[in-house]
This record gives structure tokens, C-alpha cells and sequence, in this order.
């Protein structure tokens, strides 16, 4: 049975005509150019830094670098173009958390959550900052999110939740199930908790922007470039691609959930599919029957959870819930497509928001999450300090990469800085076993998740896990 699975549910002939209407693209790709817009690499070519992977992590990390130092010569190689994978695929949410919520950060890193909770609204706060000062338009808005209760067991974890945001400063209210179904009106809720901090973005529009900075400060980057073999070259680095190198100083691995160049990050990053979908606009009339006037991001309490949204042209984009990991880590381009999960959504979604029953989704798609064991980034150096890297944002990495481009650049220059002094940073999460392991692994610990949510109890296998630091008590 699926999440809702005691309600009657449409039929599949119903939820086919869903599908077969919608494109399968990101929304936030149409009716803009997300084509490479630079020249591949063809020849050989040197520079001071060079960034592998031009999504969020990398567009940061070359600002960064060309803000630090003026004049420095930088090249980011992008595989495909620049926003090509989950930088420009994500459901836009704009998290303040660095340790992947509050209750993760204090159970693991207890005496420094104060200061990561700190430097996680910083981090926002300077997103939004930069933004303004660029005019980059990108629908940047604080408007923070709900989480709503599903299941009754979900009603007391929102009130623990609650307690704990008072702990750390963080504003937020709980809703009885009159109030939240006030609010959006979903006959599924039960209860609700509204949270300010963070808030949303249109993710693609924030990529474009953030190369265009990097571009206008000297940025030399060139797309559809693939980096097939990373090495150490004397007192720098190599990058090896089919038609050309780069000779570097140093270099920033920035690659995510895709092919990390370096073996030892093999057994840290696990890459996981996750699928969305989006609805044409909604009519005025529409909008009056769901509310959702605050038009803020939502969000379930389970761990199989969905998340959810209104987009600018009003629009939902609901994603999430069956995160996928294929056998052996699959990555290939035709994973962004999968009818079961695609189909799974539909019907939720009408669970949710029986009074939009004639609403049609107008795209399909899916992404890769870069999860770790520890549901947080790893962070770290390789080939004698010349390289650095920050892999593994499990789904937050809308901002918090930007906290991780700055952890690699401390890296290079060797200098020590309060990030770089975080046991988030130093410390390395549980290494996850390689196939033909990890396959079954996951399916286990997904399988375990699922009771969890199903029953309201934590099993023996996640309270052991717990013990050990990994994250699935987020």
C-alpha cells in the first residue's frame, strides 16, 4: 500500500491521461534557453583553478574564487550545461539547515549546533544579499514552509519538533487540523507546523543568474565538456577530456551525485533518483479552493515525504515520496523518466487535492539526490591538497552549497576559518558497502523507513543506525 493507501484512489486509466500529457522536462526549463551557452573544450589550456561540474556547488565556488582574487584565472568544464542536473531540477526549496535538520545536528554534533544553525541563516541571508546586489531575479523569497501531519503518530513528532525549533531560535507554530486545512485546504491534514526560515526560489533562473556573475568576473567556462580522468601533473593537476585538458594549480570536484572522479568518494555518495511533477496553471477559481494564500513551501512529516509548491505562473510542483536507487548507481539520462513513480504521484497528489481532479500536470522529470549515510555533505582534499571537494547534500543543496564551495576554497588555500573548524566538515560519514551490497542495503533501510512511517515506531535497524551517525533520524 502507498502512503495513503487506506483512501480510495483514481483509477489507471484516469492517472494514464495524467501522463500522457505531460512533457517530460523540468517546469522550470520552459520557454527558457537552458542550452550550453559556452564552446566545448577543444585544445589544451592552463589556469590557476579548475571546477569539474557546473551546477549550484561550482557556480558558487567559481564567484568565490574570483571575488577572493581578482584576475585569477578559472575555468569551470561542465559536462553537459551549466544546470543540467539537480541544480536545475529541484522543487526550488531554500533550506537554512546545514546538518539536515535540527534534531540530526543535535543528536550528531551536539556541541557546535549553535554555531551550524548560525552560519546556516548566514548562508541564506547572503544568498539573498547577493541575489539584490546582482539583480539577479530568480523569485527569491523567505517565505518559509509547513510541515503537515499525514498520520496521527505525525501530530506528536511535529510538537517535538516544534519544542526543539524554540531551543534554537527558530520561529514557528504549530496548527491543529481546523487550522491547517484552514490554511491549504487538504482533507489529509491533521496538523501542521509553520516554520519561517527559508523559503524558495526558481532554481533554474538562480543557475542562469549565478553564471552570468561568474561570467562577468572572468569565469572561462566551457560546457558539453566531459572530464573523463583527473590527475596529479607536477606541482598541479590534469584534467583529461576528449578533446582537450586542462593543466591547473589546483581543482574543486563539484560533481555530486555523477561520477566523482576520485575512488574514494565511490564509498560515501550514493546517488538516488527523485521525480516530480507539474501541473498547468491554475485558474483563479482553483486557487480559491486549495487557499494557500501565504503561498509558502510544503512539505509531509513522514520520511517518505512529499514536497510541494506553487510556482510564479501558479502552477504545483509536487515531488518526492519514492526516492529510487538503481542497482550499481545508475546515472544514465533515461532514469529521469519512470512510470511507476510518475504514476504514484499522480494519484497521490489527487489524494491531497480531491476538489483539482481536472487539473492537468503538464511535466514529468526526475533528478539525482547525492545522499550520503549521514544525510550531510563530506568535505575534504586529495592529491596533496591539490584538489578539494563537496559532494553529498541530500536534497538541501539549493543553499547549502554555497557553504560548501566556500569549504573547498578554505581547503585549497590551507587557511583555517570556523567552517573549516566544524566536525561536520572534518569529521567523514559512515562509508556505505559497495554492490553487490549497497543495493540491497538501501532497499533494506528504505523498507525500514517505510514501517516507521506506517507505524509510528522506530525499528531496531534505524535506532542502531542512529548509534552510529547515520542520518535517518532527521
Amino acid at each position: 500500500m502507498g502512503r495513503r493507501g487506506r483512501r480510495r484512489r483514481p483509477g489507471r486509466a484516469r492517472v494514464s491521461r495524467d501522463l500522457a500529457e505531460a512533457r517530460p522536462l523540468p517546469v522550470w526549463w520552459e520557454d527558457r534557453d537552458v542550452e550550453a551557452v559556452s564552446d566545448p573544450l577543444t585544445r589544451a589550456t592552463t589556469a590557476d583553478l579548475v571546477i569539474i561540474g557546473g551546477g549550484l556547488t561550482g557556480l558558487w565556488a567559481a564567484i568565490h574564487a574570483l571575488e577572493e582574487t581578482p584576475g585569477r584565472d578559472v575555468v569551470l568544464l561542465e559536462a553537459a550545461h551549466v544546470a543540467a542536473g539537480a541544480s536545475g531540477r529541484n522543487g526550488g526549496f531554500v533550506s537554512e539547515s546545514l546538518s539536515h535538520g535540527l534534531s540530526h545536528g543535535e543528536a550528531t554534533w551536539p556541541a557546535e549546533q549553535h554555531d551550524l544553525v548560525r552560519l546556516g541563516r548566514e548562508n541564506v541571508r547572503e544568498i539573498g544579499e547577493f541575489l539584490r546586489a546582482e539583480g539577479i531575479d530568480a523569485d527569491f523569497r523567505l517565505c518559509g514552509k509547513t510541515m503537515m501531519a499525514t498520520r496521527p503518530h505525525e501530530v506528536a513528532a511535529l510538537r517535538a519538533a516544534h519544542a526543539l525549533n524554540e531551543r534554537y531560535g527558530e520561529e514557528s507554530y504549530l496548527l491543529d487540523r481546523d487550522e491547517a486545512q484552514a490554511d491549504v485546504h487538504s482533507p489529509t491534514y491533521l496538523a501542521g507546523l509553520r516554520t519561517t526560515g527559508g523559503g524558495l526560489v526558481d532554481p533554474a533562473a538562480l543557475c542562469a543568474g549565478l553564471r552570468d556573475a561568474a561570467l562577468a568576473r572572468g569565469l572561462r567556462l566551457h560546457e558539453s565538456t566531459e572530464v573523463t580522468r583527473l590527475e596529479r601533473d607536477g606541482a598541479g593537476v590534469r584534467c583529461r577530456t576528449e578533446h582537450g585538458e586542462v593543466r591547473a594549480r589546483q581543482a574543486i570536484i563539484a560533481t555530486n551525485a555523477f561520477d566523482p572522479l576520485l575512488r574514494r568518494l565511490r564509498a560515501y555518495v550514493i546517488p538516488v533518483w527523485d521525480y516530480v511533477l507539474a501541473t498547468e496553471p491554475l485558474t483563479p477559481a482553483q486557487l480559491e479552493a486549495i487557499g494557500w494564500h501565504q503561498n509558502q513551501g510544503l512539505t509531509d512529516a513522514g520520511n517518505e515525504f512529499h514536497y510541494y509548491r506553487r510556482t510564479p505562473d501558479d502552477r504545483i510542483l509536487w515531488g518526492g515520496y519514492d526516492a529510487v536507487y538503481y542497482f550499481g548507481g545508475a546515472t544514465a539520462a533515461h532514469r529521469g523518466q519512470r512510470d511507476s513513480t510518475h504514476a504514484l504521484l499522480a494519484r497521490q497528489f489527487r489524494e491531497t487535492f480531491p476538489q483539482l481532479a481536472d487539473v492537468r500536470f503538464t511535466h514529468r522529470w526526475g533528478g539525482l539526490i547525492d545522499t550520503t549515510s549521514r544525510f550531510t555533505p563530506v568535505f575534504g582534499t586529495a592529491l596533496g591538497g591539490r584538489v578539494a571537494y563537496a559532494v553529498g547534500y541530500t536534497g538541501l543543496g539549493v543553499a547549502a552549497s554555497r557553504f560548501g564551495a566556500r569549504v573547498a576554497l578554505d581547503a585549497l588555500a590551507g587557511r583555517e576559518t570556523e567552517r573549516s573548524r566544524l566536525a561536520l566538515v572534518r569529521e567523514r560519514p559512515v562509508p556505505v558497502p559497495p554492490e553487490p551490497l549497497r543495493w540491497p542495503a538501501v532497499q533494506i533501510t528504505r523498507a525500514a523507513l517505510a514501517r516507521e512511517d506506517r507505524t509510528g515506531r522506530r525499528g531496531p535497524l534505524l535506532r542502531v543506525m542512529d548509534r552510529f551517525g547515520v542520518g535517518f533520524n532527521s
